[in-house]
């Protein structure tokens, strides 16, 4: 259903901390003409955590606005309240999203139990198509291959976004759910290995600063053209190791303020990158050629 190179977008701030409708539109029309196969708006890389109500789902409006039509949507709509996730998703639904990207609840660590009730919910409760996005990194759940695969028999649990950069995971999986199963990597450094392991595509960071090469690389993957794809990854992992240099999204905004996409402000209490960590993302642009 989804695949190839998928970014999770940023959310642009104006000079006053509100969200730059303007910027982020722009933002979104620059990804698709460089070859974006899909866009998330407000996950991880999209600061959701603090985004109001109203900005959230404004923020999803303004993408659905521009992709609409032309690339898929999955706008992220999780929480760790199963009613707030609910609220998102139904909200995601009418204003046209293509698929719900929903985090597994953070903080309240539920069960296996809990996070199949948990989604279970989600899916009885709207009629949109639900990613799982597993990151056991950021939520401390993580959820297992037999978890998912009950989630999998419910018609609108349609894939996984895996962020646990375990590589053994995706072969699991996709010997346990089969091929139809979506399997999306939430690691952009691996991405070539997921792909290889049973995976279709990636949720990247790194393409809202390089979406070119990104869709470059996942189409050369599709045909076959193995050397194509190997030169752009070995070509891409500075880059990969610079959006990290920091707790993501602060060093792909500040890649995105140097290509002159945004203001590299972020909200609290997320703050700008240290300088030593400014200078090794720019320095990463300019080895791939994007400074």
């Amino acid at each position: 259903m989804f695949k190839g190179s998928i970014t999770a977008l940023i959310t642009p701030f104006d000079a006053n901390g509100g969200v730059d409708a303007k910027a982020f539109q722009d933002f979104v029309a620059w990804q698709i003409s460089e070859g974006s196969h899909g866009v998330v708006p407000v996950g991880t890389t999209g600061e959701s955590p603090t985004l109001n109500h109203d900005e959230h789902k404004r923020v999803v409006e303004l993408c659905i606005e521009v992709a609409k039509g032309k690339v898929p949507v999955l706008a992220g709509t999780g929480s760790n309240s199963t009613a707030e996730a609910l609220e998102f998703t139904r909200h995601a639904q009418e204003a046209g999203a293509d698929a719900a990207l929903v985090v597994t609840p953070y903080y309240n660590k539920p069960t296996q139990e809990g996070l199949y009730q948990h989604f279970k919910a989600l899916h009885d409760g709207c009629d949109l198509p639900i990613i799982i996005y597993n990151i056991p990194g950021r939520s401390i759940v993580d959820m297992s291959v037999d978890t998912m695969k009950r989630l999998a028999e419910l018609p609108r649990i349609v894939g996984v976004k895996d962020a646990t950069a375990d590589l053994v995971r995706p072969l699991r999986t996709r010997v346990a759910l089969g091929a139809d199963f979506c399997q999306l990597s939430g690691e952009d450094a691996t991405v070539t290995a997921f792909l290889a392991q049973g995976g279709v595509g990636c949720i990247s960071v790194t393409s809202n600063v390089a979406p070119k090469m990104l869709s470059q690389l996942h189409v050369a993957w599709q045909k076959g053209d193995m050397e194509t794809c190997f030169a752009l990854r070995d070509k891409l992992l500075p880059l990969h190791d610079a959006m990290f240099v920091e707790t993501s999204p602060g060093p792909v905004k500040w890649a995105a303020h140097l290509l002159g996409k945004c203001r590299p402000d972020m909200r609290l209490p997320m703050v700008q990158i240290s300088d030593d960590s400014k200078n090794k993302v720019r320095d990463a642009l300019v080895r791939v050629g994007l400074l």
